[in-house]
């Protein structure tokens, strides 16, 4: 990319971050009355339902605390996040100590999930108001629930099985990214807050490392061209329709963590060294990382109409899912900033080809010039499925952080460019 590409980009994620999306869930997200945040809108902004996915209050939370943290110190955005981080503590563990999945606008649980990804926003969410304010009781708090997240991970039988083990068992991807993700935010937490009360950055260090060999090793089939979402407790594939199945939108966002990881410890080494900053070798963990977002998109792109895929059989057998085919926003948004990542650390072409193709697609269709913010359901050929802006699944989390980290990202490649 040309310099004048790299800053044109750089812009326009500024400006779609801070005057479209950030705004829009200012206006129509934050609940000023109960606290925590509104999610499920229609097209213009206007809730159809008050009931608050619990996630939602972490990454709401999460994002807030964030644009503090990195784009200005804007008392407003600590004031939401905090309010976030507050509805969270007051009302989503339950008396066990696990978070539900759906309360009511005021707080009351109406939804336990045996899953436990409420615990990964939550966990994102305290670290990022931690380290927003060098806050160790938040920090503290990320620690809590992120070994509570282990805990119930790692601990056969704690979470029941969707199979019966003894007969199939198997074990899934999203665990260990969502792992991956929070070791990798722990760790640079417990390095940039003093007493933070968390675990020394190593023992974090090793948990990563331990992700991406297992992640590498066993959900990986480089040979045979695609990323599962479940396999056998050994990485053996499963000839069945939850063993053939790749999410396209998963597998980037797996990568571009990996790339994540390699970008904070080059960064860190060459602090240390006081080095100036250089583009990153193409080690193994950057190959690794970079071969799944090609194959993500060889599975995954739409050859006939553009877009991502939302699942794929990797055999060619029929999908189950009835979803398979429409575009979702999440994925195209994890698309977006992956192949960028990939460009900036290789600083090979294709990838740049790949983020220009995508961007294409993706901004003449998901954004709503109407109303503002992205439309989140496509159909297979690109057009408007439901208009809604948020619900259950949808909220302020992957496009605004794609949009904050391609803008931050555009930003120290332009600033590279100049240098040189």
């Amino acid at each position: 990319m040309d310099p004048v590409r790299l800053e044109r980009l750089r812009d326009l994620w500024r400006a779609a971050l801070l005057e479209d999306v950030v705004p829009f869930w200012e206006r129509h997200g934050v609940d000023r009355e109960y606290g925590g945040f509104l999610t499920c809108l229609d097209r213009a902004g206007q809730p159809y339902s008050t009931d608050k996915p619990v996630w939602f209050q972490g990454r709401g939370t999460w994002l807030f605390a964030t644009l503090y943290d990195r784009v200005e110190a804007r008392p407003e955005w600590l004031a939401i996040a905090r309010q976030g981080a507050e509805f969270l503590e007051r009302y989503c563990f339950s008396p066990s100590g696990k978070m539900y999945f759906l309360v009511t606008r005021n707080g009351q649980p109406l939804r336990m999930r045996r899953y436990v990804f409420s615990e990964v926003f939550a966990t994102l969410a305290f670290a990022a108001l931690g380290k927003a304010t060098c806050d160790p009781a938040a920090c503290r708090r990320a620690g809590e629930v992120f070994e509570s997240f282990v805990r119930y991970t790692q601990t056969p039988g704690l979470i029941e099985p969707k199979l019966n083990p003894q007969v199939r068992p198997l074990k899934s991807l999203s665990p260990r990214m969502c792992l991956l993700n929070l070791a990798d935010t722990l760790a640079a937490t417990a390095e940039a807050v003093p007493g933070s009360g968390l675990h020394e950055s190593a023992y974090y260090e090793q948990i990563i490392d331990e992700c991406i060999a297992e992640i590498f090793r066993d959900f990986v089939k480089t040979a045979d061209g695609y990323v599962l979402e479940h396999v056998m407790p050994d990485g053996t594939p499963i000839d069945a329709p939850e063993g053939r199945v790749m999410n396209p939108g998963h597998a980037l966002e797996v990568a571009w963590f990996i790339l994540e990881v390699v970008r904070r410890r080059q960064a860190k080494t060459r602090s240390a060294a006081g080095s100036a900053p250089a583009p990153t070798k193409d080690g193994e963990p950057v190959a690794g990382a970079c071969r799944i977002i090609e194959l993500s998109l060889e599975r995954g792109w739409d050859r006939e109409f553009g877009g991502l895929l939302y699942f794929v059989d990797v055999h060619g057998r029929p999908p189950t899912q009835l979803e398979h085919d429409m575009k979702l926003w999440w994925p195209h948004s994890e698309a977006l900033y992956a192949t960028l990542l990939a460009y900036a650390l290789t600083g090979q072409p294709q990838y740049a080809q790949w983020y220009e193709r995508i961007h294409e697609w993706t901004l003449a269709r998901f954004p709503d010039p109407q109303f503002g913010e992205w439309f989140g359901y496509l159909h297979r050929d690109g057009t408007v499925s439901t208009p809604l802006k948020g619900g259950i699944w949808k909220g302020p989390f992957h496009i605004p952080r794609a949009m904050l980290y391609c803008w931050k990202l555009l930003e120290e490649l332009s600033a590279r460019r100049g240098a040189d």
